[in-house]
């Protein structure tokens, strides 16, 4: 089903202002997955804050000139989604994820930051902790001096102790 001009205008104004607002764009192939799949995947996205879009390529590199995401418009060929994501990892984690567990999904590359990435760079950001365990990773290296620091006075406090009763 073609679309007339307004409606390619309507989808290029909305991909604009999802490349406005996210961090990181995933690039992936999808050709062969079932609808049951491409269901369940773009479910998965959504719950992950994740927008994924199913878009002519001519519309997309009309959407992402002057982003930040410019940088891919050289990938844009075959049967593409793009996902979306305002968290930086969240579009990666999201298609990584589903590629490991369906082969058809073939992630083809993104951007992040302004820089390009291949496949092995998007597998890469998905690796890459949720921000809370980086907090929680941060405050545990925080509080180790002190906690040692605790646990060294307290046996000297002990070892003084039994001196004394001794």
């Amino acid at each position: 089903m073609s679309l007339n001009r307004s409606e390619k205008e309507t989808v290029v104004q909305e991909v604009t202002k999802l490349a406005a607002n996210a961090q990181t764009l995933v690039i992936a192939e999808y050709r062969g997955i079932t609808v049951a799949d491409m269901t369940r995947l773009r479910a998965d996205a959504r719950s992950k804050g994740v927008s994924l879009s199913v878009l002519k390529n001519t519309l997309a590199r009309r959407a992402l000139a002057g982003s930040a995401f410019e940088v891919v418009t050289d990938q844009l060929t075959g049967p593409l989604i793009y996902g979306f994501s305002e968290d930086a990892v969240a579009a990666a984690k999201v298609a990584a994820d589903f590629a490991k567990t369906n082969d058809k999904l073939v992630i083809r590359g993104g951007a992040f930051a302004g820089k390009a990435l291949d496949a092995e760079g998007v597998k890469q950001l998905a690796s890459i902790p949720p921000k809370e365990t980086l907090l929680a990773q941060l405050c545990g290296l925080l509080k180790s001096p002190i906690s040692r620091t605790a646990v060294v006075l307290g046996a000297l406090a002990t070892k003084k102790g039994e001196a004394v009763a001794a």
